[in-house]
């Protein structure tokens, strides 16, 4: 929703409100009839009735809007909420009533207690309204930036697949698989087979598995060991990748390849396959955790960057995928590129 609508929004609100108070002390009898705009602006704001009426309810509303909504109402902490705003409700009408008491004149102060018990049942209930209002004034805005959220996240995920696809099942890489495995058969048809049915794994993962929000943890490291094997068939260097899990999987879920765009930039930027622990692929998993490390080196005439979905569109669906809840570090230094990416899976 935009600032600007917001604004409006409270603007509205409270005019309505300034409005509302005109017209009771208009038909009230008794009440001070006010002639121009400093008797308005006076009596509204600067008198015993402005002091209880308006003081209490902006400072219920917004203390409602801002702290308590963050606080206890989006943790949904529903007794707490409400035994904080009862405090906060009664502690402002108290100290609305002896403000408004000290600007009547030594004359008119009241002594019945009867009087101020009433006065300040009354304020706490008014300025409990306002604050009522605020909450659900914030939890229209915030429901409405959650649907324009998923709505953008529907979005961004539609060109995430379309780009994974276009990325991932390229011709370069599937070619290049099925010419080692057509290799292989006449030297080593079991072997031929064996990776076969991973290249096959592969393209049923991406092809049907991607088409859901989240898939299990499990699943996706199949894939990605697949994917890993298939690029071992290209050299007989068994130093040439490192690849590490640590933790249980378990019941975790993510959203699909979200680690194989680093795994597969770091296999088309990665120096010949002669050396040794050229590609350094590590995760660890600590209860709802992922610390997941992927690295290469490489030379000076092959580029270290982010090839397949670019690192703003990474950074763009981490974004609204784990709003808050990741952090994403990519150094690139002395020939050797490294991305690091943390996520928690859940919010606290």
């Amino acid at each position: 929703m935009k600032r600007s609508f917001i604004i409006l929004l409270h603007t509205g609100y409270w005019i309505l409100y300034l409005l509302l108070i005109i017209s009771f002390i208009q038909i009230m009898p008794g009440s001070p009839r006010p002639h121009s705009f400093n008797q308005f602006f006076y009596i509204l704001f600067l008198s015993p009735v402005g002091i209880n009426f308006i003081l209490p309810g902006v400072i219920c509303f917004y203390t409602f809007y801002t702290w308590l909504f963050t606080r206890f109402l989006s943790h949904k902490k529903i007794i707490a909420l409400c035994c904080m705003g009862l405090l906060i409700c009664f502690v402002n009408a108290l100290f609305s009533i002896v403000l408004s008491i000290e600007c009547l004149p030594a004359g008119r102060i009241t002594t019945k207690w009867s009087e101020l018990v009433s006065m300040t049942i009354f304020v706490t209930v008014l300025a409990l309204i306002h604050g009522i209002i605020g909450l659900i004034m914030r939890g229209f805005i915030s429901w409405y930036a959650d649907i324009k959220w998923k709505e953008e996240l529907n979005r961004k995920n539609f060109e995430t697949e379309l780009s994974l696809v276009k990325s991932q099942i390229n011709p370069h890489f599937l070619f290049n698989t099925i010419h080692n495995i057509d290799i292989l058969i006449e030297k080593d048809p079991v072997k031929a087979s064996a990776f076969l049915n991973k290249l096959s794994g592969i393209m049923r993962f991406m092809l049907y598995e991607t088409k859901t929000e989240q898939v299990s943890l499990a699943s996706e490291l199949t894939n990605i060991e697949n994917y890993i094997e298939l690029e071992k068939i290209r050299t007989s260097n068994l130093n040439y990748i490192r690849y590490h899990v640590e933790g249980d999987a378990g019941g975790l879920m993510i959203p699909p390849m979200l680690f194989l765009p680093f795994i597969e930039n770091a296999f088309k930027h990665a120096e010949n396959d002669k050396a040794g622990n050229t590609i350094s692929i590590q995760l660890e998993i600590a209860g709802e955790k992922l610390n997941f490390t992927c690295g290469n080196s490489y030379t000076s005439t092959m580029a270290g960057k982010p090839g397949g979905l670019g690192n703003e569109l990474i950074r763009k669906r981490l974004e609204l995928l784990y709003p808050g809840r990741h952090t994403l570090v990519i150094t690139d230094n002395n020939g050797h590129y490294e991305a690091n990416l943390i996520l928690l899976l859940h919010a606290d």
